[in-house]
């Protein structure tokens, strides 16, 4: 299994001039992909994840109304006139059950948009990462991209470790493992020096310093909990992501 780590959207290849990998992992620790796990494991029908706000008005006006969530997020904010914002701490149960969540944040939308056309797209963050390492064991993927939400362009300190606790756990189960790239072994490393202590981790970067300075520590908090849930967020068409298992009792 050949494992390569892009550090943001940016440092993907196109897949348009490039061999696809067999499967892309989008991380988004803080807050996107974290957010999508828990609305899937509160019962959430199907994220639609589009990278611009307009794009994500034209998307839900042709969803029932009683059916659809609108989800939007700018610099840790929600957007004034929508549903929700990127709180996972906002998707419970009684908000999301049965609902289509359209969703557009700062950076996790886009990192899935890059890479949207991979023949396999999950999402993963702390709160659900071995399911997800179980299912790219058990699909035997030849190649894996990890490809980092970080912020507006730049290297977030939690996606990498959380990039890096899959690669770590890719490599301990898998013989064949191979890093494609300096990003997959500086991950792991981060990953191995944090593992117990990811709170203070999340607490240490930039985006947990800005969260902290709205008040959101709950969030890093959560964040940080890992393996809350047994859901794997699969795309099922382009910018459609959905799961099948259920949550963890």
């Amino acid at each position: 299994m050949q494992l390569s780590v892009f550090h943001a959207p940016e440092q993907v290849p196109s897949l348009a001039s490039n061999p696809s990998p067999d499967c892309a992992i989008v991380v988004d620790v803080l807050r996107a992909t974290t957010t999508i796990a828990t609305a899937f494991a509160a019962g959430a029908e199907a994220v639609r994840a589009v990278a611009e706000l307009a794009d994500l008005d034209a998307a839900s006006a042709a969803w029932p109304q009683e059916r659809r969530l609108r989800s939007g997020e700018r610099g840790g904010q929600p957007v004034e006139g929508y549903d929700l914002g990127n709180s996972p701490l906002d998707y419970t149960a009684e908000t999301v059950a049965q609902k289509r969540i359209f969703m557009s944040t700062t950076n996790g939308t886009r990192a899935l948009a890059c890479v949207q056309t991979a023949p396999v797209l999950l999402t993963a963050a702390f709160v659900n990462l071995s399911a997800v390492v179980e299912q790219v064991l058990q699909q035997q993927f030849e190649s894996v991209w990890l490809v980092n939400s970080g912020w507006q362009g730049a290297y977030a300190l939690e996606d990498t470790a959380c990039s890096g606790a899959i690669c770590a756990a890719l490599q301990q189960a898998s013989g064949s493992y191979k890093a494609a790239n300096d990003e997959t072994v500086a991950s792991i490393a981060l990953y191995r020096q944090w593992q117990d202590n990811l709170l203070g981790l999340l607490r240490l970067s930039s985006h947990g310093q800005r969260l902290l300075a709205l008040g959101r520590d709950a969030d890093l908090v959560y964040c940080a909990d890992r393996d809350r849930f047994n859901v794997v967020p699969r795309q099922s068409e382009p910018g459609i992501l959905q799961v099948r298992a259920k949550p963890l009792s």
